[in-house]
């Protein structure tokens, strides 16, 4: 039987048993040693909710597994630790680290409280504010509750699998089996509810990949005849190994593009397929400009409006419908249209409510998007637009990929990076008389701090 049908039954035993061990081996001094975080991180790693033996006082074993269910019944990577007074604003990072894995980090030390997240699953400004809202809270199981509970609505990404996977191991359970059938239809159906939740999260990502599969089929193809217009022969008169080389690196990406999307299993693996598309249709760029006599572009995004265009002549100003003026790199013909009153062609695609503009479909194409302007100009296009409030969002950042605005290497909620995170991602923190705001290794507290 899988130890993680026992999860319940361990924390029940656990926390008591290690609370009197503590006891028993207390100094008489009674200072507090620094918390052994390796052994925290360890049971982040099995479960949400960790209770230190000597802080065992601010929340009970029941509560702290009441608290740990609705965590787990969510399916979101937000831990929470309760421990002694003392800890400083280092805990944090170094608690991350110990743990590896991406999420939400939640602390009550004695009569403080803060957080600190990736900013792949919630920002800094999200935290501060989550953590202001419970801060003068002063019953510790009311604040946590109220924390979770608000945490849960915002943050992005899934629970990490050894939640769920019994891959704890150094447990014996031969002994708990008796108990552990008391306990196994209530895990079964915790346990069965966390999969329900990720196979829901999966079939979303499947249904948006399909949506921007038929997009990006339809770019590839806009581009693979390009090339065949071009009607260019690597040994035609005039042809060096200038415009054989850009000739090379347009079919390159051609070939690079198709196979992308072939191996393409979540909506951000569309991200690598565009910029591919983008890196081609400026090789060909410059290939016609050789072929012309003319002298060689510069490198600028794609045309706004449609990036089959290709790349952009000019920067131009447009307002969309209830929205406010903003500068866009534009290709010639839209260029033209603007400065003519006219609208410019856009691209569309298919959505529930017929064809709409891809700024307004939904937030599938923001990779798609993301792969031909790239993370730093494309959330200042989108100001204002459905994909670019959606985009504003760290839930977003974790559902559809980073890289937007919430750059954190590629990794999710709940996904397993070790010590692979930026600190100054990492927001939240401690400040003076509470936890709470500030960025982390900003500094340390505020207001006088510890």
């Amino acid at each position: 039987m899988k130890a993680s049908l026992f999860r319940g039954l361990l924390r029940l035993l656990i926390v008591p048993v290690a609370a009197l061990l503590a006891v028993l081996m207390a100094g008489a001094s009674g200072a507090h040693a620094a918390t052994d975080l390796s052994r925290v991180a360890e049971a982040l790693r099995e479960g949400p909710v960790y209770v230190d033996p000597a802080a065992s006082d601010l929340l009970s074993s029941a509560d702290a597994e009441a608290l740990a269910d609705k965590i787990e019944d969510a399916d979101k990577p937000v831990f929470v630790a309760v421990l002694p007074a003392g800890e400083s604003d280092e805990v944090f990072r170094d608690l991350r680290t110990e743990t590896g894995v991406t999420g939400l980090y939640a602390i009550r030390s004695g009569d403080r409280f803060g957080a600190r997240a990736d900013a792949s699953v919630l920002s800094g400004p999200a935290v501060d504010n989550l953590v202001g809202a419970v801060r003068d809270s002063g019953d510790p199981k009311a604040q946590l509750n109220d924390f979770v509970d608000s945490a849960l609505r915002n943050v992005g990404g899934t629970a990490p699998a050894s939640w769920s996977d019994g891959s704890g191991g150094g447990v014996d359970v031969g002994g708990l089996i008796a108990a552990g059938a008391v306990l196994a239809a209530g895990g079964a159906g915790a346990y069965a509810l966390v999969r329900r939740n990720r196979r829901r999260h999966e079939e979303e990502q499947r249904a948006a990949l399909a949506k921007l599969r038929v997009v990006v089929d339809e770019d590839i193809t806009a581009f693979g005849e390009e090339l065949d217009r071009l009607d260019f022969h690597p040994a035609e008169p005039g042809a060096d190994d200038a415009t054989r080389t850009d000739y090379e690196h347009a079919l390159d990406a051609y070939d690079q593009a198709k196979r992308l999307m072939d191996g393409a299993r979540k909506p951000e693996d569309v991200r690598a397929v565009t910029q591919a598309l983008a890196d081609g249709r400026f090789s060909l760029t410059r290939l016609t400009a050789r072929r012309e006599g003319r002298p060689l572009p510069e490198r600028r995004p794609p045309c706004f409006f449609d990036p089959r265009h290709g790349p952009a002549v000019a920067d131009a100003t447009w307002t969309p419908p209830a929205g406010t003026a903003r500068e866009v790199p534009v290709c010639a013909a839209d260029r033209t249209r603007l400065a003519e009153g006219r609208d410019p062609v856009v691209r569309e695609v298919d959505t529930e409510d017929g064809r709409r503009p891809y700024w307004d479909a939904g937030p599938a194409y923001g990779p798609w998007a993301g792969g031909y302007f790239g993370g730093g100009i494309l959330p200042g296009l989108l100001i204002g637009t459905m994909l670019g409030s959606m985009m504003a969002t760290p839930a977003y950042g974790a559902d559809y990929g980073a890289g937007y605005g919430y750059e954190t290497g590629g990794y999710e909620g709940g996904d397993v990076s070790g010590a692979d995170f930026d600190s100054g991602d990492y927001g939240g923190g401690f400040d003076g008389g509470g936890f709470g705001g500030g960025d982390f290794g900003g500094g340390g507290f505020d207001g006088g701090g510890f």
